[in-house]
């Protein structure tokens, strides 16, 4: 997912010691949330009366520029005259890419409808040289904007709650 992070410089990295969270301009801002949805996995279990549909096995998921890959996905739609996913939960160590930025975590939640993903569990966001770790990220695709805290829920491993990166600076000549 066209993830979260602009190299700050220096004084991001200071700002990032001394608060439990970061909030900033994402680069999936205008992500189309309704292009098609394409799904690759090993195996598929349909459960119709509840509106789902399980993915297992090397699974891919593909829209737009964004792809996420799970061992295990959960799939809920609306079928009301053609089937219209509402949102994706992945699980067991996930990953979201963009062309410009990747994001991991133990789990994630692609809500369509509200245009939000949220990863949780040990949380790990990349943009070139730079990277900021936390218990949780939210992505918000309509305006932008991307927040991580330390936080996670109770039972997901977390990072003790803080936010820890590490950020390139220009390289100036003296």
């Amino acid at each position: 997912m066209k993830t979260f992070l602009l190299a700050f410089g220096a004084t991001a990295a200071a700002l990032i010691a001394a608060v439990p969270a970061i909030s900033q301009s994402s680069a999936l801002k205008g992500h189309n949330s309704n292009a098609p949805v394409d799904v690759a996995a090993d195996r598929i279990e349909v459960q119709d009366r509840a509106d789902r549909a399980v993915f297992s096995g090397n699974v891919v998921v593909k829209q737009a520029e964004l792809t996420l890959t799970a061992p295990r996905l959960t799939v809920a739609y609306s079928n009301s005259g053609g089937i219209e996913i509402e949102r994706i939960d992945g699980s067991g160590g996930v990953t979201v890419r963009s062309p410009s930025e990747t994001a991991s975590g133990q789990f994630a939640i692609y809500d369509i409808n509200s245009r939000l993903i949220t990863l949780i569990g040990n949380v790990h966001l990349v943009r070139g040289d730079s990277n900021v770790s936390g218990g949780r990220l939210v992505i918000n695709l309509r305006d932008g904007t991307a927040v991580m805290d330390g936080g996670a829920p109770a039972g997901v491993k977390s990072q003790g709650g803080r936010v820890t990166g590490t950020f390139t600076v220009p390289q100036r000549r003296d």
